[in-house]
Parts: C-alpha cells; structure tokens; sequence
C-alpha cells in the first residue's frame, strides 16, 4: 500500500473506545469522599487558574461507565469536546467539574442516587472520567443594553454602534465576504438569546446570509476590531414570529476577513 495513502486510513481511523479503569467498581483509599454520593481524586493535576461556577461554561471531555457491569455509556475523545452550562449539569458531574481547575484530568465515583438513576444498576455507580479543558466565563450584559448612549454613532439607516477596541487591519469586509467572528447578543432587557462566546469557538459565515444590521455593521470594522451594535427591529428580524424581537444589542468581533 501507498504510504501516504496508509498515513490517511490512519488517520481517519476512529479513536478506540476506552476501557473501563482498573478501580472502577472500588474508589482508591486516597479518593476524597466529598459526600453526598460522590467520590473523586485527581489523576492528572491541572495548569490552569480558577474553578468553574454554576454560571459558568465548561468546555469538557468526558467518559462515562456504568458499574459494576463496566458498561460504556458514553464518551467525547480527543481532540473533540463539548461546552455545557455546569449549572445544567446532573448533580454528581456539576460536583465534580466544580472542584476542578482548567488542564485537570479527574475520575469520580457516582453514586446512582445521585442523578445516575436509570443510567446504572440500581445501588451501582457512574463512574466519571473528566477532562476541563477551559472554563469559559459568559459575557456580562453591557451597562448600555438599554439604549445606545450619547457617544454612540448613528447611522442613516438607525444603526448605532460604538467602538470597544481599534482593529489591526486596514480593510473593511464587502457585503459580499465571509467573515469569522465572536459576537454575543441580548435583548434590551439584558437577556442573552445567543453568543459564540459561550459555545467556545468563533463563527463563521457569509455577510450575505445575516441581517441587514450585522451585514452594515460589520462592513464597518477592520480585523481585531470590536464594536457594541444597537440594530432596531427593522434592521434585524422584523418581528418574525420565534426569533429575538425589538432592538437587539450585540457585542461583535471581527476575527478575520475570507
């Protein structure tokens, strides 16, 4: 066989599925009973500063057992991951994505009280082994969610914006560009309807795909910039029935111009 060609099976070859741990029926002496139906100990310590809050995102991987049958139930292997709210989290996982800190590998002995029910064999455990990755705070409502302030530009159109922080490039994307960004959106009410920020990685998309406040907004900034948008119902989704109604307010970066 083609040597490259046999490099690209390999690589496209699926992780294998991990094995059920040595101490999955019976937590090692130096595990911590936190109570409440779990016990956890570090395997690998973490690099990072700060625990997770039920506020926050957790950006995760994962691998689930059921004991004492040593079922695979579920799992997320490199480099994959996932972002969750840690406060929607079953019990027995928030518990533990909460005494840990960013680059920290740990193994948790659940007890089927402990939201497991139905998941293990009545009286058995889920045995957890997590990896946080990053712990990704959500954007705080602007002070300015309201209206725009006096400082904000208004444009012909009634677009109102406000320059957070200067770009290092020079060119303006068309409206014919696409673009990758990192944007959080609220309601003037404050809510949170949407944000790349709390899923953990940029987006990407086609200026012409959005609404026509995001297409005139961003053709106003250059790379790295970043600008508060206050975009009336008319300029975003005109009152169509389950999306976000009235002025939107959002919080955009521009990444980079395709």
């Amino acid at each position: 066989m083609n040597v490259l060609l046999l490099a690209v099976l390999l690589a496209a070859t699926p992780p294998a599925k991990p094995t059920p741990p040595p101490d999955l029926n019976t937590p090692p002496a130096d595990a911590l009973n936190v109570g409440n139906g779990l016990i956890t100990k570090v395997i690998t310590p973490g690099n990072g500063n700060g625990l997770p809050s039920d506020d926050d995102i957790a950006k995760i991987r994962y691998t689930l057992w059921s004991s004492p049958d040593g079922k695979l139930l579920d799992y997320i292997a490199p480099p994959q991951w996932v972002v969750a709210p840690v406060g929607k989290l079953m019990i027995g996982l928030k518990q533990t994505v909460t005494l840990m800190h960013p680059g920290e590998h740990r193994r948790s002995w659940i007890d089927e009280r402990v939201g497991a029910r139905g998941k293990v064999p009545p009286g058995g455990m889920l045995v957890a082994d997590v990896d946080l990755i990053e712990i990704i705070h959500p954007p705080s409502k602007p002070i300015d969610v309201a209206r725009p302030p006096a400082e904000a530009t208004v444009a012909k159109s009634g677009l109102a914006y406000k320059i957070l922080r200067k770009g290092t490039g020079t060119r303006h994307p068309k409206s014919s560009d696409t673009v990758v960004v990192h944007y959080s959106g609220w309601q003037t009410t404050g809510y949170l309807f949407d944000s790349s920020v709390t899923r953990g990685e940029p987006a990407e998309f086609s200026l012409r795909d959005v609404i026509e406040g995001w297409r005139e907004g961003l053709q106003l900034l250059t790379e790295g910039e970043k600008a508060r948008l206050w975009i009336p119902e008319n300029l975003a989704y005109k009152g169509q029935e389950g999306r976000p109604r009235g002025m939107l307010v959002f919080d955009v970066e521009l990444i980079k111009i395709k």
